[in-house]
C-alpha cells in the first residue's frame, strides 16, 4: 500500500517540536500484558497489542504521520496541561486548564485481580470536567502493523470497528462519534460535573471481545457506555495497584521515588509468563537524529536478573516467582550452542530468535533512523550475563521459596559451559559491535557465577565440584588483579591486558563501580577507591555518569550518546558503601531532579536534561531502588 495513503494529522505540520513531544513528556499506563504512552498534551502516541513486543497500533511517537494516535484536546488556542499518577497506582490523569473550564482525562487499562482469568485488555478514558464548561476535540487514529496494516472502519450495534488484517479494536464512547475513511472522532461540550466515557478494547480477528461490561442501544451506532460500569472498574484499578505496592517493605527516606519505580517495574512485567521487559517502546534514540535506535521491549537475561534482586529487596515475592519460572523454562530449554547455553534476549514467551528489521517507512522520533524491530543482540556472546542470572538465582534461594534439585542440576550444567569458556572474548554489558574484546567486567561476573554457586551450594548441602570451582573462582580473581588493574593510572579498567607483564590501556568503563556491590572487593579498599576517583574525573559530569568514552573505545556505532541513568545510580551506590555518603545523598537528590514529571527515567539523559533512548527503562528504575535502600542503610 502507499503509506502516504494513511498519513494522520492531528495538529498544523511544522518543526519537530510541533509534532514531537519530548520523551520525557509522557507517562505510563499498562495491564501487565502491554503498556501505552500518554502525553502531557492527552495525547496516546505510543500503543502496541495485545502484548509489549506486538505492532503498534498507536505509534506517532517514531512517526507524528504515518504511526497513529489517540488525541483528546480542548478547543482553545492555549491550553495548561500537566500530569500526575492517581497516588499510589498507574492510573494517570492529565489535567487541562483553560480560562473557561478544567477538565481532567483519567487514562488506565483496567485489572482486576492478580492472574484473572477473566482478564480483557481495555483502554479507558474518562473525561471529568472539574469546573466551567470546556469544548474538547477527539480523534482516535489507529495505524496497525506500525502503520503497514490498512483498516476498515465501521459502526456496529456497540460503538465503531476498527479491522485490520490481524487485530481488530472496538470502540465504545458515550459521544457521538464522527467516522471517515480511517479515523473516528468527535468535538462535544462538558459542563461542570459532567463526564465523557470513551474505552477501546482488543477483540480477536473476528471482532468479538466477548461479553462486555458496556452497553449501549441496539443499533445507536454510537456505542454508548456505562458510566457506573466505568467507575467500578476505576476504583478495582485503584484497589489492584494499591493492594500490590502495600506489600513494599520500604520505609525509608525517598518512598514516593522508590515506589513509583516499583510500580513501573510492575507495570513492565508480563503477568501471564513471568517475564520483566527492558522497556515498552523501541525505536527511540540515544542521540537525537542518529542511528542508535534500538528495539527494547523483550526480556534481557541481565535487566531481568537485576530487577528481581530489586523486587526481593522491596519485599515482592510473587513477581520473583514469576521471574523464576519464566526463566526455570530458560534454563531447561539450554543448549551448549555456539555462542553458550542462554542467550542475552528472549521474547516474552523464550524465543532466542529476534533478527533486526528496519521499518523503512516510518521517520523515526525526531527523523532519528533507522527504526528497528528486534535485536541482534540476541545472537551476541555475553558472558556477564551468568553473573546476574546465578546471582539473583542466589538471591532467590536465600531470601524466596528456593531452587528445586531440578533447577540445580541445569545449573551445574551451564556452569560446566562457563568453567571452559570463561577465558574468552565477548561483547559484554555494553552489546558493542565493534568486535569482542576481554572485557574486565565479564570476567568480573564470570566470578560471581562460580562464587554464588560454591555459596549456594555450601548453604544448602547440594552436590557440585567444590574443589574445581573453588580453584575456578581464584583464578578468575588473579586474572582481573593482574591484567584488569592499571597500576599506572592507579584504576580497573574496561579491558584486560595481553598477559600479566603488561599494563593495560587505560580506558575506563563505569560498569567497574558493580564491583564491591557484588562483593568482589571491599568498598574501601584502595584500588577501588583509586577506581572511583577515576571515574569521577572522566566519566562523571555532576551526579551523571557516561558508561564509557567511545572515543577511547570505538564501540563499532556512529553518532554519540548521553549519561547512562543506570551508572548514574550506581554511582551514588559506590559511593554510598565507600564512605562518601553526604556526596552520595547529593548525587542521589541531583538524579531525581532528572526524572520527568512522574518520576519515569529514559535510558539516557543528555547533557541539558533531556532524556534519551528508550522510555521508561526497567534498567534505571532498579538501580534507583538499590541505590536508595544501601543509602539509606549508609545513612542509618
Amino acid at each position: 500500500m502507499n503509506q502516504d495513503d494513511q498519513e494522520t494529522t492531528s495538529r498544523p505540520r511544522g518543526e519537530w517540536g510541533e509534532e514531537y513531544l519530548p520523551i520525557a513528556g509522557h507517562g505510563l499506563i499498562g495491564d501487565l500484558r502491554t503498556a501505552a504512552l500518554v502525553g502531557t498534551d492527552g495525547r496516546i502516541d505510543w500503543f502496541c497489542v495485545p502484548r509489549f513486543d506486538s505492532p503498534s497500533v498507536f505509534g506517532a511517537l517514531l512517526d507524528a504521520r504515518r504511526g497513529g494516535f489517540w488525541t483528546m484536546e480542548p478547543m482553545y488556542e492555549s491550553a495548561t496541561c500537566d500530569q500526575f499518577y492517581f497516588p499510589d497506582t498507574n492510573i494517570l490523569i492529565t489535567r487541562m486548564l483553560t480560562p473557561d473550564g478544567i477538565v481532567e482525562v483519567q487514562d488506565f487499562m483496567p485489572i482486576r485481580r492478580e492472574r484473572d482469568p477473566g482478564h480483557r485488555q481495555r483502554l479507558v478514558r474518562r473525561v471529568v470536567n472539574v469546573r466551567g464548561r470546556m469544548r474538547l476535540a477527539v480523534r482516535i487514529a489507529p495505524r496497525m502493523d506500525y502503520g503497514r496494516d490498512r483498516h476498515r472502519l465501521d459502526r456496529t450495534p456497540d460503538g465503531v470497528r476498527f479491522t485490520g488484517e490481524s487485530l481488530t479494536l472496538l470502540l465504545r464512547a458515550s459521544v457521538g462519534l464522527d467516522l471517515d475513511d480511517t479515523d473516528a472522532h468527535a468535538e462535544f461540550d462538558l459542563s461542570e460535573g459532567e463526564t465523557a466515557l470513551f474505552v477501546l478494547e482488543t477483540t480477536d480477528a473476528s471482532g468479538c471481545p466477548g461479553a462486555s461490561d458496556f452497553s449501549g442501544p441496539e443499533g445507536s451506532g454510537t456505542g454508548t457506555v456505562d458510566a457506573e460500569t466505568a467507575e467500578e472498574l476505576f476504583e478495582a484499578t485503584v484497589a489492584f495497584w494499591r493492594r500490590w505496592l502495600s506489600q513494599s517493605m520500604y520505609t525509608g527516606r525517598w518512598r514516593e521515588m522508590v515506589h513509583r519505580s516499583a510500580l513501573t517495574l510492575k507495570m513492565l512485567t508480563h503477568e501471564p509468563t513471568g517475564a520483566i521487559v527492558a522497556a515498552p517502546t523501541l525505536g527511540l534514540p540515544e542521540q537525537v537524529g542518529g542511528a542508535r535506535n534500538w528495539d527494547y521491549r523483550y526480556v534481557w537475561i541481565r535487566d531481568a536478573a537485576f530487577s528481581l534482586y530489586a523486587l526481593l529487596r522491596l519485599g515482592f515475592t510473587q513477581e520473583a516467582q514469576g521471574f523464576m519460572d519464566w526463566l526455570t523454562e530458560r534454563l531447561r530449554s539450554a543448549t551448549d550452542g555456539r555462542e553458550g547455553p542462554l542467550r542475552v534476549v528472549y521474547s516474552i514467551d523464550g524465543n532466542a530468535d529476534l533478527p533486526e528489521e528496519t521499518l523503512e517507512h516510518l521517520e523515526g522520533y525526531r527523523g532519528s533512523r533507522p527504526v528497528r524491530t528486534g535485536n541482534n543482540a540476541s545472537g551476541q556472546r555475553q558472558l556477564d550475563i551468568y553473573g546476574e542470572l546465578i546471582d539473583s538465582i542466589y538471591l532467590f534461594n536465600k531470601y524466596g521459596a528456593g531452587i528445586s534439585h531440578e533447577s540445580w542440576t541445569d545449573l551445574c550444567a551451564i556452569l560446566d559451559w562457563l568453567l571452559e569458556h570463561w577465558d574468552s572474548v565477548d561483547q559484554s554489558i555494553w552489546e558493542t559491535r565493534a568486535g569482542r574484546q576481554h572485557h574486565t567486567y565479564s570476567r568480573l561476573m564470570c566470578w560471581v557465577a562460580v562464587e554464588r554457586m560454591i555459596r549456594m551450594a555450601r548453604q544448602r548441602g547440594l552436590p557440585g565440584d567444590l574443589g574445581r570451582w573453588t580453584s575456578v573462582r581464584d583464578q578468575i580473581y588473579h586474572q582481573i588483579m593482574a591484567r584488569g588493574w592499571d597500576p599506572q593510572a592507579c584504576t580497573f579498567v574496561q579491558r584486560l591486558s595481553a598477559d600479566a607483564g603488561t599494563p593495560p590501556e587505560n580506558i575506563l568503563d563505569a560498569s567497574l563501580l558493580l564491583m564491591p556491590m557484588v562483593k568482589f572487593v571491599s568498598p574501601v579498599d584502595p584500588r577501588f577507591l583509586s577506581t572511583v576517583d577515576a571515574i569521577a574525573g572522566r566519566l562523571v559530569v555532576d551526579s551523571l555518569v557516561f558508561r564509557y568514552d567511545p572515543e577511547q573505545a570505538p564501540d563499532g556505532l556512529d553518532g554519540t550518546e548521553g549519561t547512562f541513568s543506570i551508572c548514574s545510580f550506581w554511582w551514588v551506590e559506590a559511593l554510598a558503601r565507600s564512605g562518601e555518603v553526604e556526596q552520595a545523598r547529593l548525587a542521589l537528590e541531583k538524579m531525581f531532579t532528572y526524572a520527568n514529571h512522574v518520576g519515569l527515567y529514559a535510558e539516557q539523559i543528555g547533557l541539558t536534561g533531556e532524556h534519551l533512548g528508550n522510555f521508561p527503562q526497567a534498567f534505571t528504575h532498579l538501580a534507583l531502588i538499590s541505590s536508595a535502600i544501601n543509602l539509606d542503610r549508609a545513612m542509618g
